[in-house]
């Protein structure tokens, strides 16, 4: 490793973003005490309409396609991203050369009188930019009003303490790194709302030819992390899924066995199919094409069909 080398690392420059540039980075100093890095913010297509939907201005790659830019253009040397914003197919010349250890993947409920989403009154309005997350609040609460709700994670909590809605939902993991967990109501648990495909993990982007920032980057490679997110990933790659339809999927590795829930929906939610698969985690993007697969054959493939591109 190259101790006179600078590498530029690109994040978004969100207040959360940035935060986990700044988690990554420590991690890598701590490992290459004598490396240099230097972060260079990159403003993205999401970052830039942060009240637009997302499937309206290029679904899932709207928060790294510039990022993706600025590392074949190499202003950047490696790029912070959160796994679930990434697109199952990467930009020409670029690896995903680490997935960090997973943080929480619960989805978070912060709500007005710290009210947990099942004692919250009926026709209570509930934030959330996520298809995934409305079709499934929507099922656990068909008396809700689920409203759109975009902005960074300071605005949408100061939505819910200004009273434009009721409750809103949130990743975990983010209001954990920006020190705000304290303003969950609660924890969902899994089995009541799927998370987003690799939710709670950060990953490494790096260009296939810069063999030095693949190595550093490696070493934050996370065994269980990668197989489950593999798995997730390879079930929505299956499904072409996107930001078009709502779909969630946890993989769980224990020692070698992997378990893949999923699901997917149509837009309103009014056909909601899961599935499960299990097996060994060293075949985890099988499972995830298999888990695919079991949906399709329970009418997934109507449901994809009936969605324009």
């Amino acid at each position: 490793m190259s101790a006179e080398r600078v590498f530029i690392v690109g994040s978004r420059g969100s207040r959360l973003a940035l935060r986990q540039t700044e988690l990554v980075l420590a991690e890598l100093s701590r490992r290459f005490p004598d490396q240099h890095f230097q972060v260079q913010e990159v403003r993205t297509t999401g970052d830039r309409r942060p009240q637009a939907p997302l499937a309206a201005i290029g679904g899932q790659g709207v928060f790294v396609k510039e990022l993706e830019s600025a590392l074949r253009d190499r202003r950047v040397d490696l790029a912070v991203h959160s796994l679930k914003d990434v697109p199952t197919e990467l930009g020409s010349g670029l690896v995903l050369a680490a997935v960090t250890e997973r943080g929480d993947m619960r989805d978070a409920v912060v709500s007005r009188g710290h009210r947990r989403l099942a004692d919250l009154p009926a026709g209570s309005r509930v934030g959330t930019g996520s298809l995934r997350r409305a079709v499934q609040v929507r099922a656990l609460r068909p008396d809700l009003e689920v409203v759109d709700l975009r902005g960074n994670v300071d605005t949408r909590l100061r939505k819910v303490e200004e009273g434009l809605v009721d409750a809103a939902i949130l990743a975990a993991a983010g209001l954990a790194r920006l020190g705000r967990l304290e303003r969950a109501t609660e924890l969902l648990d899994t089995d009541a709302m799927l998370p987003a495909i690799g939710q709670g993990a950060l990953t490494l982007e790096a260009r296939v030819d810069d063999a030095e920032a693949i190595e550093m980057a490696s070493a934050l490679d996370h065994r269980d992390t990668r197989l489950a997110t593999t798995a997730e990933r390879a079930f929505l790659a299956r499904l072409d899924g996107g930001c078009r339809l709502p779909l969630a999927a946890l993989g769980v590795v224990e020692g070698d066995s992997l378990r893949l829930r999923g699901l997917i929906a149509d837009q309103e939610g009014q056909h909601i199919l899961r599935g499960e698969v299990a097996g060994s985690a060293s075949d985890a993007e099988a499972l995830g094409v298999a888990l695919a697969e079991q949906l399709l054959a329970q009418g997934a493939a109507e449901l994809i069909g009936e969605v324009p591109r």
